[in-house]
């Protein structure tokens, strides 16, 4: 296996490992009001960057591996990096109707879902 390949490979297991959606379940989860309530917008923006990221993270779960670019490869970095981040910022208390969990679903993973 090339470099390029087992790099892609690690992103895509990684990716897979964080993102604990379904595409069905994102696209649900994304057209609610509640995803569109959280994350940042940057200057007059209407979407955040996480509800973007989550359309961009339902096509990416729908792609088959060998059709991955290096822009998606990336991408898929770029999750898992923010996942992480977010998971280690967990508030106390119960979180099921919380910012920081919709901000995390935007970003494909539930942290209440049991796996």
């Amino acid at each position: 296996m090339s470099a390029q390949a087992q790099d892609t490979h690690e992103a895509v297991r990684d990716f897979k490992a964080a993102v604990n959606m379904t595409p069905a379940q994102l696209e649900h989860w994304l057209a609610e009001e509640h995803s569109r309530e959280v994350g940042f917008k940057g200057r007059g923006g209407r979407e955040s960057v996480g509800h973007r990221s989550g359309r961009r993270i339902v096509r990416l779960l729908k792609k088959p591996q060998g059709d991955l670019t290096p822009g998606d490869v990336a991408h898929m970095r770029k999750v898992v990096g923010y996942v992480h981040r977010h998971l280690a910022q967990r508030p106390e208390g119960d979180v099921r109707e919380t910012p920081w969990r919709y901000s995390l679903m935007n970003w494909g993973h539930d942290p209440v879902r049991k796996s």
